[in-house]
């Protein structure tokens, strides 16, 4: 249970970065912590709903707020059914509940839904895991104006491989469409760091790897949370995701995989379009500005609509 004498921290933690940046890994880090809830899964509906809002009327109303709730509920109802585990999501009585506190707007809505999950799950914060919020991370701010960002950056030739594994999942079809996405978001994050430093803490996968107690400690006390072992002992995935790793301690040799794995061509395309942004996050590119052909660039980029065309209409 939370400590007796401590006052709740309404401060979201919100973890985002390109994805395949270990994103998953260390969500399931930090919700080890004793203070920290964090979902096993992604919301994915902060920013849809916010954008929606106008739709739900008068939230001081009993009726538009279980409208909402109904709403939410049904676009994502495995994430409350399987991954948020304090919770039981009864629209009816959580809208009674919020009509009583007389809170009225969607992200107090948010937090509240969270913060009752924590608090069930005996953790004081409560956070979130969803990596393409890095490119909403000003909308976050204005829904959650006293929000952590946590960003975790991973070398995005890595990130490529692991990106390009899962092709069909994630819609990314070739080195050069994993460049431009990695380099998107990592940009993205990084924009919005340089303009709210006190929201925005930027973390390496591969310090994580490396130096874990160093660069968890770190983190914690940004977070102004204490440091635990909990958090590098981290509860292990029951193995029913897409995240092997999850299922063991941390792997130090899962970084440079690249050097091996991509070739020559691959490397230049990935480099040709983020080497920039690879050598300001601390990463060595063995060619300082690779350039990418005019013919290069044609061919990827049919071949990306090739392949998301093949995806619509033949894989959905």
């Amino acid at each position: 249970m939370p400590h007796p004498t401590r006052a709740i921290d309404t401060r979201p933690i919100l973890i985002v970065g390109a994805a395949r940046s270990g994103t998953t890994l260390l969500q399931y880090m930090l919700r080890s912590h004793p203070d920290v809830s964090l979902p096993t899964s992604e919301s994915h509906f902060f920013i849809p709903f916010y954008e929606r809002q106008d739709e739900f009327g008068d939230l001081t109303q009993l009726k538009n707020i279980q409208h909402l709730l109904d709403e939410i509920y049904h676009a994502h109802r495995y994430f409350f059914d399987e991954n948020m585990h304090g919770l039981n999501f009864n629209a009816i009585q959580l809208a009674a509940e919020i009509h009583h506190a007389n809170i009225t707007t969607i992200p107090n809505i948010i937090s509240f839904i969270f913060q009752k999950n924590a608090t069930a799950e005996g953790k004081t914060r409560w956070g979130d895991k969803t990596p393409y919020y890095a490119l909403h991370l000003e909308t976050l701010l204005e829904m959650f104006p006293n929000a952590q960002v946590v960003h975790l950056i991973r070398d995005g030739r890595d990130c490529a491989l692991s990106m390009l594994e899962r092709r069909w999942d994630l819609c990314i079809f070739n080195y050069y469409h994993a460049a431009y996405t990695w380099n998107k978001y990592v940009r993205a994050g990084k924009a919005f760091g340089k303009k709210h430093p006190d929201h925005y803490f930027e973390i390496r996968y591969e310090d994580i790897l490396d130096q874990p107690d160093t660069s968890i400690k770190i983190l914690c006390e940004y977070l102004d949370i204490d440091f635990n072992q909990s958090v590098i002992n981290f509860g292990k995935s029951d193995g029913s995701g897409k995240t092997p790793l999850l299922q063991q301690p941390l792997q130090k040799n899962n970084q440079d995989k690249w050097k091996t794995k991509l070739s020559t061509q691959q490397r230049l395309t990935f480099e040709a379009l983020a080497s920039e942004t690879l050598q300001g996050c601390g990463y060595a590119v063995l060619e300082p500005k690779p350039i990418l052909s005019r013919i290069a660039w044609f061919i990827n980029e049919v071949h990306i609509r090739l392949c998301q065309s093949y995806n619509k209409h033949f894989k959905s």
